[in-house]
């Protein structure tokens, strides 16, 4: 029986290339500083992949130099989709993409080769979750948020009380998909955007990199012939440079990114009649771009915002913190959340 003042939980955050943990004590405090990384292994399958995550856990014990007996609960978040339980969809996911993969109860694999008990999010989910936890502190618990995570593609959490909102099939928070209005948004003669899911004019079809790739960046080259990118080698790759030219003030990346913007603002707005948060988060990339380019980001994205009077006086806008370490320690608050004192 592990001393009710002496437990730990382990949050591990599994990505597309490497495996990231931290160790949480009983009081609140995180063990490690920075990330702590072993190679994911995914691509070469369920059983490689799981094997390195047990590889991760016995690593960031070693590293934090904590006993294994002192763990009560281990936190697991993965890309999605999948199941609130952690069963990958039957479809696969872009990490998890052979079939092996399909339907694969990934937290119950890696709950049977520990002998823990292990507590599932997404990864979207676990970053929000640590956001809130660390936004609100001892008062996250009374509190609500939504967090938009702009990457590859968009995704985001959904906090009630502090704690992640999960749904009956595990989609709840697939921020990413959510319609968005488009008129206003896209110039005259823009076409309407298209997502990788099928859906158009989705979030993510517009804030994402993707979007950038798929619909922004081939319509604002037409509207700026002489711009630099003209001469990328191919649309992803001018795509990863249009943040740094944001950064510089040019037009074309500034339009980009004023929709992108327009996009987040109104998904917030949709948010503001669904859940009224006490807190609306911003996340991926552009918490680490130039200061300047960042605050003009998140004060666009708040003017258009649609809020009421009496949700503008409560209301907070604020960055995910943390970006690489998000994941874990998001697992790993989750995982604490589990424990019986």
């Amino acid at each position: 029986m592990v001393n009710a003042k002496d437990w730990v939980v382990v949050g591990l955050d599994n990505g597309g290339t490497a495996n990231n943990a931290t160790v949480l004590d009983h009081a609140g405090s995180f063990l490690v500083d920075g990330l702590v990384e072993v190679p994911s292994r995914v691509l070469e399958g369920p059983e490689a992949a799981i094997e390195s995550l047990a590889g991760a856990f016995d690593n960031i014990l070693a590293v934090t130099n904590v006993e294994r007996s002192r763990v009560v609960a281990v936190g697991l978040d993965t890309p999605g989709p999948a199941s609130a339980d952690g069963v990958i969809s039957s479809k696969g996911a872009t990490n998890f993409s052979q079939p092996a993969w399909w339907g694969f109860d990934f937290r119950g694999a890696l709950e049977a080769r520990l002998g823990l008990p292990v507590v599932y999010n997404n990864d979207g989910n676990a970053a929000a979750l640590y956001a809130h936890h660390v936004h609100f502190g001892p008062a996250a618990d009374a509190k609500s948020s939504i967090s938009a995570i702009v990457g590859t593609g968009l995704g985001g959490g959904v906090i009630e009380q502090g704690r992640v909102i999960k749904g009956a099939a595990g989609m709840a928070g697939e921020l990413g998909h959510v319609h968005i209005p488009m008129h206003g948004l896209l110039e005259e003669g823009q076409p309407l955007p298209s997502c990788g899911c099928g859906f158009l004019g989705d979030v993510e079809s517009v804030a994402s990199l993707t979007g950038i790739v798929r619909n922004l960046l081939p319509y604002w080259l037409t509207r700026f012939p002489d711009h630099p990118l003209h001469g990328a080698d191919s649309l992803k790759s001018a795509a990863k440079q249009v943040r740094s030219y944001a950064e510089q003030g040019d037009g074309l990346a500034l339009k980009i990114f004023e929709q992108q913007a327009m996009g987040l603002g109104r998904l917030f707005t949709i948010a503001a009649n669904f859940t009224d948060p006490d807190c609306y988060f911003v996340g991926g990339g552009v918490v680490e771009a130039a200061p300047h380019f960042r605050d003009w980001f998140l004060a666009r994205i708040r003017e258009h915002t649609l809020l009421r009077e009496e949700q503008v006086k409560v209301a907070e806008f604020a960055l995910v913190p943390e970006r690489d370490m998000a994941g874990a320690r998001g697992a790993a608050i989750a995982a604490a959340g589990t424990v019986v004192a």
